[in-house]
């Protein structure tokens, strides 16, 4: 993604580049943090001490996911603070998700160039709101001073065995998408080329929805599971590779916002669907015999799950036409050190 320092429609907090407010010493942006975090019961010790004391519940397996997301790369440059921190939670919570786990604690450590006390706050704003409405607890990290880059890890617990694996597809699995795919993409596009951005794409990108309620009732139906951060079609080739199967997905069948399907002609929304990335939606295999139930659990939680294709034996991962030709993605999905 690239950087700007000039595009200024936003959501949620108010948008101003940290910075901005007067200098905070660390210690003291660490005490205002540690004001607002919020603990759960099995948190022995948290924020104050070198590191933290938790209590993982008998019978559970801990699972642990780590992100990093950085100015320019993952957001743009003007991106409200609040919105900076819902997202770099929600990232991590979408790969807790897809590991059909349960969240439970974060770290967090901030990289700033300056100690931007305001900055700090709105950031944390957007970053508890999200915490908040999982009962994730902040329990620790860093501040240290350097470009503006935020790196979350959270914690989160699986009964034994009961984990999502991307190497347990089967040939002869649906493949299922929750959500819809696009939008994200479609907005840093829409910015990139200098056109409005639609407020509804623009908030695809900046406040991505962790599907956790899907995830805790598709673990013992969905055999294997990704979530959806670099492109559909490269994230199902994880899935492909790690299960030495293959997959094909119709390209009709990628569910789409109006909003998507109002802002670009098909052929160039399809192909932001299957290789934009950045949606973390969950992108799942299960047998055909599971379709009812699955149904019944998109009534449930109010999300949106769609069949887009099959896992077929072979290798690789073939998009497909309405008239069952093969389409040629002009790029997998997102690199990084491409």
């Amino acid at each position: 993604m690239s950087s700007t320092s000039t595009f200024t429609l936003r959501f949620g907090s108010p948008a101003y580049n940290v910075g901005e407010n007067p200098a905070t010493p660390e210690f003291d942006l660490i005490e205002r943090i540690r004001r607002r975090a919020s603990l759960r019961e099995d948190v022995i010790l948290g924020i104050g001490d070198d590191a933290a004391i938790v209590q993982v519940p008998a019978g559970k397996q801990l699972v642990i996911a780590a992100d990093t997301i950085n100015r320019g790369i993952h957001f743009p440059d003007n991106t409200a603070p609040g919105d900076i921190g819902w997202k770099s939670l929600a990232v991590n919570l979408s790969d807790i998700a897809s590991m059909g786990a349960e969240p439970a604690w974060c770290t967090l450590s901030l990289s700033l160039p300056t100690g931007d006390a305001g900055w700090v706050d709105a950031f944390l704003d957007g970053f508890l709101e999200l915490a908040a409405l999982h009962r994730v607890a902040l329990i620790g990290g860093d501040t240290t001073r350097g470009p503006l880059s935020i790196s979350v890890t959270v914690h989160g617990f699986v009964e034994p065995g009961r984990a999502l694996l991307r190497s347990s597809a089967f040939e002869g699995d649906d493949v299922w998408v929750t959500g819809t795919l696009g939008e994200a993409t479609a907005a840093l596009t829409q910015w990139q080329a200098g056109a409005s951005v639609d407020p509804v794409l623009r908030m695809r990108l900046d406040r991505p929805t962790p599907r956790l309620a899907v995830a805790a009732r598709i673990a013992g139906i969905a055999h294997a599971c990704i979530d959806v951060s670099d492109g559909l079609l490269a994230d199902l080739q994880h899935i492909c590779s790690a299960s030495r199967v293959g997959a094909e997905v119709e390209l009709e069948m990628l569910p789409a916002l109006p909003e998507l399907v109002a802002a670009f002609e098909p052929q160039r929304r399809q192909a932001i669907q299957a290789t934009g990335g950045d949606d973390y939606e969950l992108c799942f295999t299960a047998s055909s015999s599971a379709r009812d139930e699955i149904a019944r659990i998109a009534a449930e939680t109010n999300t949106p799950i769609t069949c887009i294709g099959r896992i077929v034996a072979g290798q690789g991962t073939r998009a497909l036409r309405s008239d069952g030709s093969e389409w040629i993605a002009p790029s997998q999905g997102f690199v990084h050190f491409a």
